[in-house]
C-alpha cells in the first residue's frame, strides 16, 4: 500500500487508514484480529481509535493485538480525546486536566508508552482553545505523543487552532484533522479544505462511503443486519438515503458496473485521491466487508469518471 506524508509534516502513514469505532461492539476480537491482520498484510500501517469509541473498549482490543499481530513500532497508532461515553450518554470534556487524563488512560489501554498522532476529537465552546491546545503542547514535550492534530472543526475554528500553534515557537504544530468527506457529503470543500491546504495539513477523511450508503446496499431496501435497520444508528444513515444522494448511489452503481469494479471501490477511490486528503478512514464490522476496501488499492479513477461523479453530486453547495 502507497505511503503519503501527512500534511507538511514528517509522519508517514498508509493511504488507507483502518477505523476501529466497532471494536469491542459490534466487531468481536476474532473480528479485530482478522481486521487488523488483512490490513498489515495488504501493507496498511495506520490504525484510528479514540477513547470514546465503545467506551475504551477499542483502544483495549487494539492494544491486545499490538505486539502480537503487528510490532508496535510498524503501526502509526492515532487516538483522540475530548469525548468520552458513560453508558448511552455522551460528555465532552477538552480541558487540559480531562485531556491529559484521558491520553493516560489510553495510553494503558493501548499497551503503549506513545500514540503517534493524539487528536482532539472535537471542538468545545466550554473551554478556551489555548487550554486545550495546551495538552496537545504538554503531550509532546513528555514524549507521550509524537504529532498531533484535531477532528470536527469548521473552517475558521481549524485556521484558529493551527495559527495559535503556528504563533509561538515551541508549541506542537497540528499537522492533520479529521472530517466526514465522501460523495454524498462534500461541504467540507467550503471552508475546510481550502484551510487544510493553505496550513499544510493532512486530512483523514471519516465515513468517505457516506455511512455506508455509496455501496449500494440500501438501493432496493434496508437490509436487516444493515445500520438503518439499528434503532441507535437508522438516524445516522437516514440522512444519506434522500433523493440527492439516491441519485449519486445510482451513478456510482454505473460507473461501478462499466469498470467492472463494486460501488464501495469507486466511492473509496474517489476520495482517496481527491485533492488535500491524506487518507481516509475505513472501518467494517468483519474482515469480509473490510476486503472490499483494500482491494481497492490498485485502481485510479479514469479522468472522465471522476469528472461525472463530480458533477452528479454537486460539489460543495
Amino acid at each position: 500500500m502507497q505511503q503519503r506524508y501527512v500534511g507538511a509534516s514528517g509522519l508517514q502513514v498508509s493511504r488507507l487508514a483502518l477505523g476501529t469505532m466497532t471494536w469491542g461492539k459490534d466487531t468481536d476480537e476474532h473480528e479485530a484480529r482478522d481486521q487488523l491482520t488483512a490490513f498489515v498484510e495488504a501493507g496498511g500501517t495506520t490504525v484510528d481509535t479514540a477513547a470514546g469509541y465503545t467506551d475504551g473498549r477499542s483502544e483495549a482490543l487494539l492494544g491486545s493485538l499490538l505486539g502480537d499481530v503487528v510490532r508496535r513500532e510498524e503501526v502509526v497508532v492515532a487516538t483522540k480525546a475530548g469525548i468520552w461515553r458513560r453508558g448511552s450518554e455522551r460528555l465532552t470534556d477538552t480541558s487540559r486536566g480531562a485531556m491529559l487524563r484521558g491520553l493516560d488512560t489510553s495510553l494503558k489501554r493501548l499497551g503503549t508508552d506513545h500514540v503517534d498522532l493524539w487528536q482532539v476529537h472535537i471542538w468545545s465552546d466550554d473551554v478556551p482553545l489555548e487550554e486545550t491546545l495546551g495538552a496537545l503542547d504538554h503531550a509532546v514535550a513528555t514524549g507521550r505523543a509524537t504529532y498531533v492534530g484535531i477532528s470536527n472543526f469548521n473552517g475558521w475554528q481549524t485556521a484558529r487552532a493551527a495559527t495559535l500553534q503556528e504563533a509561538v515557537a515551541g508549541r506542537a504544530r497540528i499537522v492533520s484533522t479529521q472530517m466526514e468527506y465522501s460523495l454524498v457529503n462534500r461541504r467540507i470543500e467550503r471552508e475546510v479544505l481550502p484551510a487544510v491546504e493553505a496550513l499544510g495539513l493532512g486530512l483523514f477523511p471519516w465515513s468517505p462511503l457516506g455511512r455506508g450508503v455509496l455501496t449500494g446496499k440500501y438501493r432496493t431496501g434496508t437490509p436487516s443486519d444493515s445500520r438503518a435497520a439499528s434503532p441507535v444508528f437508522a438516524g445516522f444513515v437516514d440522512a444519506y438515503l434522500d433523493e440527492h444522494s439516491r441519485g449519486i448511489v445510482e451513478a456510482v452503481a454505473r460507473a461501478a458496473d462499466g469498470l467492472g469494479w463494486t460501488p464501495l471501490e469507486v466511492a473509496l477511490v474517489w476520495v482517496r485521491d481527491s485533492p488535500g486528503v491524506t487518507a481516509p478512514v475505513v472501518g467494517a464490522r468483519t474482515a469480509a466487508q473490510l476486503a472490499g476496501a483494500l482491494g481497492s488499492e490498485a485502481k485510479t479513477l479514469p479522468p472522465e469518471i471522476r469528472a461525472a461523479l463530480d458533477d452528479v453530486s454537486g460539489g460543495a453547495a
